[in-house]
């Protein structure tokens, strides 16, 4: 067995560059065939960014969310918007253009709806609202839940997909409202606004949040004081990568985990429709295993940050080294995070979605 298992990306061509507002682009790549690249509203795609030689780098990898619609659109979109000293951000909207070729790890995160439910409150505020648009307009198609977005900027002219979500409204004028908080007219957002603009909720409505943090805290607010379920208050985790998510994946056990006594414990996993029984050291990791059998488990951070290698426990139990983004009504429902589980029983079931 190799000492390290190489990463999984795909390269992606850019076919389109749209320009959103004067700070922001969309860029749609070409989806390639096969299910590598399915993924639901509100995930996202980990993009290699070409570096420069002044600065060391070679390329810089980084998380861009999927504004597409997966049953609505044929193609890949991931929105960018300038960030001040954000390298990434500024070189794809300054160099990216149609024929050119990104690498991508698949899809990935967790910020999506899972929780089935009657109504829905969107919380978004400045690129918040790429995977919310995806969530939004998946909504409106697949299913007849009313939707509210609550959508923060700082003025009308930094609105990204201001003329889409009129159109939206308009043709969804009695299940969609959208409402638009402009800090240039209103000032900051406070958690007391934002809830009187909510509507009574059901016991199925759900909200889900993405934004800067203090933005994504009065929205979380805002909703609980509006009297949703705490358990379906959902925040996408914002988290920079520290590693190199394309580089060779070590094998063995991580840093600091001690040995533990005992053979190695018996797993069922269920990945891309197959199943498989393997043998999971007690000191290792679950994807590091599946990586080590040559299987292609999803992934991105390896951190314990991003979600992106979440699957379902069916049967044993785990213990997590670290867990920086799944909440509650997820931990509750069995999912766990392949990146950072140990066996801690003989025998366990592992499926990923």
């Amino acid at each position: 067995m190799d000492s390290s298992t190489p990463a999984t990306s795909h390269p992606l061509e850019i076919i389109d560059v749209i320009e959103e507002t004067a700070s922001a682009v969309s860029l749609v790549f070409a989806r390639p065939d096969g299910e590598r690249f399915d993924y639901l509203p509100g995930q996202f795609l980990t993009l290699r960014v070409p570096g420069t030689p002044e600065d060391g780098t070679t390329w810089a990898p980084r998380c861009y969310s999927l504004s597409s619609a997966p049953a609505l659109d044929a193609h890949l979109q991931v929105t960018v918007k300038r960030t001040a000293g954000g390298y990434a951000s500024n070189w794809l909207c300054d160099n990216a253009k149609p024929g050119m070729t990104l690498d991508s790890l698949r899809p990935g995160g967790r910020f999506t709806v899972r929780d089935d439910p009657d109504a829905l409150v969107l919380f978004a505020a400045g690129s918040g609202i790429t995977p919310v648009i995806s969530i939004l307009r998946a909504a409106l198609t697949e299913s007849t839940a009313p939707v509210l977005l609550v959508y923060a900027n700082r003025d009308r002219a930094s609105v990204i997909f201001d003329a889409t979500l009129a159109e939206l409204s308009a043709a969804h004028r009695d299940r969609l409202r959208v409402e638009h908080w402009l800090e240039s007219e209103r000032g900051l957002p406070d958690t007391a606004s934002l809830a009187a603009l909510l509507p009574a909720p059901t016991a199925a409505t759900s909200a889900y949040l993405c934004g800067p943090a203090p933005f994504m805290d009065r929205a979380t607010e805002a909703a609980a004081a509006a009297g949703i379920d705490s358990a379906r208050i959902h925040r996408e985790a914002f988290a920079s990568l520290t590693g190199d998510p394309f580089a060779a994946v070590p094998s063995g056990a991580p840093a600091g985990v001690p040995p533990s006594p005992g053979g190695a414990a018996t797993v069922t996993v269920g990945l891309n429709g197959e199943s498989t029984v393997l043998a999971w050291p007690r000191d290792q990791v679950l994807l590091d295993v599946l990586l080590d059998e040559g299987l292609d488990a999803p992934y991105v951070c390896r951190e314990g940050n991003c979600g992106g290698c979440a699957f379902t426990l069916r049967r044993g139990e785990v213990h997590m080294l670290v867990n920086d983004t799944l909440d509650d009504y997820e931990l509750g429902n069995g999912v766990r995070l392949a990146c950072q589980s140990l066996p801690r029983a003989d025998d366990l079931e592992a499926e990923f979605d």
